[in-house]
């Protein structure tokens, strides 16, 4: 694989970049721009008003140098095997489809005060699993433990265990969503791609 795929570069340079401004400059300044909101009622006011890259921008957004890496290296892992198999502008469509989807689930299940690329992880994960899975031209399969680890750790994020030890908020309805979204993604371009061999 190339080592520089552009998009999951960028993706992990703009995480980067916006936790050290949260960090050195001003943490209020810089993190409410990219809040999918500011209010919880009405819904989404800033959006309907035209500040559309909210729906996305939260993605960007960490809460601990640990929040940071863990999803940094996930999102260098899962996100270059999607470019590098099947283009930047796939998995820029990918990452926009799955980040709106699962930072309006956890809008209007938790409020607006949420951030992290893990939701986008999660959909990276379902899509490249069920791609390797059904999908014979992918030509990468996950490895079984790479499967485990991923789904252990999503049900130890909802069973609240780490909440309660470690008092970490985390968003496991951006998890979701976005895990569904990659698979349902994937199965739907597998489903479309196996009809197309059929004509």
């Amino acid at each position: 694989m190339p080592n520089r795929p552009p998009v999951s570069m960028t993706l992990i340079a703009v995480s980067i970049l916006v936790y050290a401004l949260m960090e050195l400059w001003n943490r209020e300044q810089t993190l409410l721009p990219l809040l999918i909101s500011q209010y919880y009622s009405p819904a989404l006011p800033e959006i309907q008003h035209g500040e559309i890259w909210r729906l996305v921008t939260p993605i960007f957004i960490h809460f601990g140098v640990f929040h940071l890496v863990f999803n940094m290296l996930w999102t260098w892992e899962l996100g270059r095997i999607i470019e590098i198999r099947q283009g930047a502008i796939s998995l820029i469509l990918l990452t926009l489809i799955i980040a709106v989807i699962s930072n309006l689930a956890q809008y209007f299940a938790s409020g607006p005060v949420f951030g992290g690329m893990s939701g986008i992880i999660y959909g990276y994960f379902g899509y490249v699993w069920i791609q390797g899975k059904y999908n014979p031209r992918f030509g990468i399969k996950l490895n079984p433990s790479i499967i485990k680890l991923m789904l252990g750790w999503f049900l130890l994020c909802w069973s609240g265990l780490l909440e309660k030890l470690f008092d970490l908020s985390i968003a496991n309805t951006a998890h979701t969503s976005g895990l569904i979204s990659g698979v349902a993604i994937a199965f739907i371009l597998v489903l479309f791609s196996r009809r197309q061999a059929r004509r």
